[in-house]
């Protein structure tokens, strides 16, 4: 990921903690809400809209809540932790603060990529029960922050139950400009023991 880029997703600050102020369009396509169309299902789609930041792996666009983000980076060198799952790479020092780190290719069992210029970590705030962890992701590219309405979402397709299917941590597909983008509750995606019990380890 070229430098410039990094800047400006890092530069600007904004009140919400640690979260760039970068504004998107959104889509320019409002479609009709359905005149049935539950209370429920009005409430979950206005949780859902607010900033995201997206970003990639392989060929498909992802995006997590820009409240979760505290940092971007590029790739830096991991301490493997013996004993771990392969999708946890080891752990980074950021400033003095040990963090885990997570490749996403690998916790979604996406083939292994080589890293390059491009490939970012994500410091993440994930909640874990009652505490709040620190965690990077890797990803292949960041791409921008998406201000999304809740008419630019919708619920994502149903892939069956259980903790290992993808329901279990997706909010919906944001719709943005004729492109579908994947949206992750993070703290799902990171809800593995092996992750929080090294987060928590790392943090004490």
């Amino acid at each position: 990921m070229p430098g410039t880029t990094m800047e400006m997703l890092n530069s600007d600050v904004a009140d919400v903690g640690g979260l760039p102020s970068t504004q998107h369009s959104r889509s320019e396509r409002i479609e009709r809400h359905n005149p049935v169309t539950s209370q429920a299902e009005t409430a979950t789609s206005n949780q859902r809209a607010g900033k995201y930041l997206t970003f990639m792996l392989g060929h498909e666009e992802f995006a997590i809540r820009v409240i979760k983000v505290r940092e971007i980076m590029g790739i830096q060198n991991v301490t493997a932790v013996p004993q771990t799952p392969n999708y946890v790479r080891g752990v980074i020092n950021l400033r003095g603060r040990i963090i885990p780190v997570v490749d996403l290719r690998l916790k979604f069992c996406m083939p292994m990529q080589e890293y390059s210029q491009r490939t970012c970590i994500i410091v993440v705030l994930v909640q874990a029960g009652t505490a709040s962890l620190l965690t990077g992701i890797v990803v292949d590219e960041v791409s921008e922050v998406l201000n999304l309405s809740a008419s630019d979402v919708e619920d994502s397709p149903d892939f069956g139950d259980g903790a290992d299917s993808p329901n279990s941590y997706l909010l919906g597909m944001a719709k943005v400009k004729g492109k579908v983008k994947i949206l992750l509750d993070i703290d799902r995606v990171l809800a593995s023991q092996e992750i929080h019990g090294l987060s928590a380890m790392t943090q004490m």
